[in-house]
């Protein structure tokens, strides 16, 4: 199906209105029409209008004719936008290339905004004037969740900073304003399309290029836990595979930085997944901390080899959403 735009009015509609555009990459999830629900009950802060990009990140496009059935349910602007295939990065560049607002806001499609969760996300913007705002996703257990999973909140995906310098991030939950030409002009790597950390890679680009980024808690999205991600092996081979690509773009040149830097970062990060792996012995009676322990080092010596070698285990894209 071609490209389509499923148009009613949200928000005001004056000359002077400022245009957000929120952006969804989606692969066979039905959860999809959950977040679209919950964007068309957010709050519209006067001044402003929205327009939310679907791109379809599936082989074949199908998706139009729901679309425009959530467009009409929700009163929502949508602009469904094909762009295969299995290759998450190419559906990112897609709501980059498509959006038309002053800022472009992503949301996952497995994804629910909390209520005032636009209106906290703009007022982060306004008030902090960063160039990049992240936000919390908070994941939703279900009650045969391990204990252990839950204490440690090992789903959720909170904005961090390092010394007071936010450096990266993820695309779960996150502002873009478009005003500013690198962010506007950037685009994601589809080499890590399939393996995951192509969001990570994006930002320590922009973060190398000078641009200001920021953190709000006020502007929140939930995220219930599928099934698939419950057990122990699914955590810590994610942990592991955050850890590459987090290994692989850190350094002062990304992945065209010095053998030495890449050599010292593989000893840092191989001396405290050794670390780790001692307090996780330590603490091997109690469940929750045993598990804190050995996923941090199973994230540090994915740094180790990520400093070595890019991402290769496709973690996005399989015939399962």
């Amino acid at each position: 199906m071609n490209k389509e735009t499923f148009k009613y009015a949200r928000g005001s509609t004056t000359a002077d209105s400022c245009l957000i555009s929120i952006g969804i990459c989606t692969f066979r999830r039905t959860e999809l029409f959950e977040t679209l629900t919950s964007i068309g009950n957010q709050i519209v802060p006067d001044g402003y209008t929205i327009e939310v990009i679907v791109a379809d990140n599936d082989d074949v496009a199908r998706l139009g004719p729901k679309i425009a059935v959530a467009a009409q349910d929700t009163g929502l602007n949508i602009r469904y936008r094909p762009a295969p295939a299995r290759n998450i990065a190419i559906a990112r560049n897609a709501c980059l290339e498509a959006a038309e607002g002053e800022a472009l806001i992503f949301i996952d499609d497995d994804e629910t905004a909390d209520p005032g969760w636009l209106e906290n996300m703009i007022r982060s913007w306004r008030r902090s004037g960063a160039s990049v705002i992240f936000g919390p996703s908070y994941a939703i257990y279900p009650e045969e969740t391990p204990e252990w999973m839950v204490e440690n909140d090992v789903h959720s995906n909170i904005p961090l900073d390092r010394d007071g310098v936010v450096e990266t991030g993820y695309s779960c939950n996150v502002l873009l304003d478009l005003r500013n030409a690198r962010v506007r002009e950037a685009r994601f790597d589809e080499a890590f399309g399939r393996t995951g950390g192509e969001d990570t890679d994006f930002f320590f680009r922009l973060h190398r290029q000078g641009v200001d980024m920021d953190i709000t808690l006020d502007a929140t999205v939930r995220e219930p836990v599928a099934e698939k991600r419950m057990s122990k092996d699914w955590v810590m081979q994610r942990r592991f595979s955050t850890g590459q690509a987090y290994g692989h773009c850190v350094t002062s040149a990304g992945r065209n930085a010095p053998l030495a830097e890449r050599l010292g970062l593989v000893l840092r990060s191989g001396a405290k997944s050794a670390y780790c792996t001692l307090r996780a012995g330590l603490t091997m009676y109690r469940e929750s901390q045993y598990r804190f322990w050995m996923m941090r080092g199973m994230f540090h010596a994915g740094v180790a080899r990520g400093a070595c070698v890019p991402p290769r285990t496709h973690n996005y894209g399989g015939d399962e959403a």
